[in-house]
């Protein structure tokens, strides 16, 4: 069995977690302070509300399960940018906005894998005559995207929703980046039709969401169709040299859900991986807390 590790954001200067709990989160995006709900945080807070209203300058309401809208607190944009920087001082660069879904454009704790992501890239560039296609499923807006193609992958970008997918455009440009493979579509058709064509890649990135739908009313549902999408997508690993990262933010599942799962769908497709991980990925806070913000599997 492999052991249950944990990951942590560090080294993110344009993204911090102040505080956390009472199901909300207080955080500092480049020069601006948010405060968002978190259903994770389910604690008390450290600071009183009243020290987060004067430190924040926009709040998001809740108006129903899925959507509100922001109350600002303080003048602000309605757009800014921050951006992340590699080890090697190459930066990927990222456009948020103040969306009626309470998120911004980032995933910040990601790059704890953006940075696998970038390693692995480029490690596999020089060792495999400078080919390395890396295939990125719910792509968001594209920090998994940026990371492989600043590390000078070749990247196909596949996500249900155009508006995110022009998003992740806009964060490309502003990253200094160029060629990244667009693809507005389900991920599992997707998958499919590319284990009919005996495509290969390198590296493949999935964070599927809790439940969702493609751009023609297909439905989604993470503990319905994950087990299916991840046995079609190691057919698409390359035998010689891949990395494969899962993602999943999902309060039902746990590390030994995603454990069982990958390595029954291994074995069903009798690959053999070395150097799997497996655990938890959070943030910690400015307070001493660890905010959980998903379960990961990598090899």
């Amino acid at each position: 069995m492999t052991p249950i590790q944990t990951l942590a954001l560090n080294n993110f200067p344009d993204y911090e977690l102040i505080d956390c709990g009472n199901f909300q989160k207080l955080e500092r995006f480049g020069k601006y302070i948010t405060i968002r709900p978190e259903p994770q945080a389910i604690w008390d807070t450290k600071l009183s509300m009243e020290e987060w209203q004067k430190l924040a300058h926009v709040i998001f309401i809740s108006k129903s399960s899925s959507s509100g809208e922001w109350k600002k607190l303080k003048p602000m944009p309605d757009n800014w940018n921050i951006k992340y920087q590699f080890g090697d001082k190459k930066a990927i660069h990222f456009n948020l906005a103040l969306t009626k879904f309470k998120h911004v454009g980032i995933f910040p704790e990601q790059c704890v894998n953006w940075e696998f992501i970038y390693n692995k890239s480029k490690n596999i560039l020089q060792q495999n005559s400078n080919t390395c296609n890396v295939l990125n499923l719910f792509a968001y807006t594209g920090g998994a995207s940026l990371a492989a193609r600043a590390a000078g992958a070749d990247v196909w970008h596949i996500d249900a929703i155009k508006q995110v997918v022009s998003w992740a455009n806009r964060n490309m440009e502003s990253s200094g980046l160029d060629n990244i493979r667009w693809v507005v579509e389900d991920a599992l058709k997707f998958v499919k039709r590319e284990v009919k064509r005996c495509k290969k890649y390198q590296g493949i990135i999935l964070d599927p969401p809790a439940f969702g739908h493609g751009p023609n009313g297909e439905s989604w549902k993470l503990e319905n169709q994950i087990n299916e999408l991840l046995y079609d997508v190691i057919k698409l690993l390359d035998t010689e040299q891949h990395f494969l990262i899962l993602n999943v933010y999902s309060l039902g599942f746990s590390s030994l859900i995603v454990e069982n799962l990958v390595q029954s769908n291994l074995s069903k497709n009798n690959t053999k991986v070395t150097a799997m991980e497996i655990g938890e990925i959070y943030i910690p806070s400015q307070q001493n807390q660890k905010l959980p913000l998903g379960v990961y599997c990598r090899f």
